[in-house]
């Protein structure tokens, strides 16, 4: 028996007051109609109908079994709404994970405007150096920077590509000198950022031949902005990503230098579920970022190839 069908031709065999009214109205048989209230008051032992050839009468159980039937029906109709417009209004929560820098230089004012945009859902951002299960922690979008992405059953939408820069505070290089070639930077304190993707040294590629500088060991963190902050205040040259070495310079706290070469070319991609029934906060969300990520990352990289004085 489906228990739902059972309740609905229950509820209409009383509003319209007969089993003949209530098929004709559902466009089943009376008989239909009248096995299936029968099958209901079976499966639930109580009577709800007190039947007379001539008219209906609800029983006390079967008034209290209406009124809770009307509420459930009525909360069905809701969800089922609800679910199925899912994927027409943006609305609900919004589960975002992003890489720390991405997300605290771009994502979270982003998500400012993308609220003011869809104010009926509700941004939940979270920020760390590692990459989630997105089934597993229940995550509805990953920002994350990749070489390339394995094979999986996500849906990978690329939105733009970034690079790293050599930089170094002023101060630091009047002390101690400005490196004119990539062999000079062995006479300097170069700093490490760690990075899981392209490891413990710089690797340049100089007219088609690659050279690969290792790191001392003066100062790693794995934050792109400690990093900045470390280098600002002088403890020596660094690799830093587009979007946070574009800040550094227009605060005057690094300039870059050898100009010339481009480091750990990635691209940035938003990771989600599915295409099918893909629930309308997603869609437009992924959307958004498809507009203003490379916008912002084309300003970014303008600040960073501004002509510059140092070698």
């Amino acid at each position: 028996m489906d228990i739902f069908q059972a309740i609905r031709v229950f509820i209409r065999v009383v509003d319209t007051g007969s089993f003949t009214a209530a098929a004709q109205a559902m466009n089943l048989s009376t008989a239909q109609v009248s096995r299936l209230v029968s099958d209901l008051e079976n499966h639930l032992q109580a009577r709800l109908l007190q039947r007379t050839t001539r008219r209906l009468r609800l029983t006390e159980v079967g008034a209290r079994y209406l009124e809770r039937c009307r509420q459930i029906l009525s909360e069905m109709e809701d969800a089922s709404a609800e679910a199925s417009g899912a994927h027409i209004m943006p609305k609900g929560r919004l589960r975002v994970h992003s890489i720390t820098g991405l997300g605290t230089q771009l994502l979270a004012p982003l998500a400012a405007r993308y609220n003011e945009l869809y104010p009926q859902v509700n941004v939940d951002l979270t920020l760390s150096q590692r990459h989630p299960d997105l089934f597993e922690e229940g995550q509805d979008v990953v920002l994350t920077l990749a070489r390339e992405l394995p094979d999986s059953e996500l849906v990978a939408q690329p939105l733009c590509s970034t690079y790293s820069v050599v930089c170094a505070a002023p101060a630091y290089l009047k002390q101690n000198g400005i490196p004119q070639s990539l062999d000079d930077l062995s006479q300097h304190r170069c700093l490490r950022l760690l990075d899981p993707v392209f490891g413990d040294s710089w690797t340049f590629n100089d007219n088609g031949v690659e050279q690969g500088i290792r790191l001392g060991e003066t100062f790693q963190v794995n934050v792109a902005e400690a990093m900045a902050q470390a280098a600002g205040a002088g403890m020596g040259i660094c690799l830093l990503p587009d979007m946070i070495a574009a800040k550094a310079f227009e605060q005057g706290q690094l300039v870059r230098l050898l100009a010339q070469h481009r480091l750990n070319e990635r691209s940035v991609y938003a990771l989600y579920p599915s295409r099918r029934f893909l629930d309308a906060k997603v869609r437009t969300w992924v959307e958004f970022l498809r507009e203003e990520v490379p916008l912002a990352f084309s300003g970014y990289q303008a600040t960073v190839e501004k002509p510059i004085y140092w070698a």
